[in-house]
């Protein structure tokens, strides 16, 4: 009973508190000032402009490359990629992932005599440790560019 009656008067007491205040904000609105290098607007311009002009200048098409090498040997083809892009710098190398193997290939060669002059070449170096195929691919045509005189 004293239970009860105890439990009673703490409800009535308690009746009048809340959770939570209903006064209003003091500030409503605020101002931002945001502090930024001016460099960065700078580089945003120029990473534009160059992604533009790459999206312009490069297109795909059909031709070949040349597959180089194969393997699950990660040093092998990182050895080999370095090797050839010092070598040939004027030709892309495209390392490829596809699981178990690293696949090296190499150019954009509209003809297939061009990229087969180009696998002798590689071949009489003897930079690779196996075959070399030359496969058809989409590769990346770069347009003429003009010359004004």
């Amino acid at each position: 009973m004293k239970k009860g009656v105890i439990f009673i008067i703490s409800i009535m007491l308690t009746g009048n508190l809340m959770a939570q205040e209903t006064t209003a904000d003091t500030v409503r609105y605020a101002n931002v000032v945001i502090k930024k290098d001016a460099r960065v607007d700078v580089l945003g311009e120029k990473m534009l402009a160059y992604n533009i002009g790459l999206s312009k200048n490069i297109r795909s098409g059909k031709g070949y490359r040349l597959m180089v090498l194969s393997t699950n040997d990660r040093n092998l083809a990182m050895q080999l990629r370095s090797k050839l892009l010092q070598q040939y710098p004027e030709h892309k190398v495209y390392m490829i992932y596809q699981n178990p193997f690293i696949k090296l290939k190499m150019g954009n060669f509209v003809e297939k005599e061009e990229a087969e002059n180009f696998k002798k070449q590689l071949l009489k170096q003897k930079i690779m440790p196996g075959n070399i195929y030359v496969l058809p691919e989409n590769i990346e045509l770069k347009p003429e560019i003009e010359e004004v005189e």
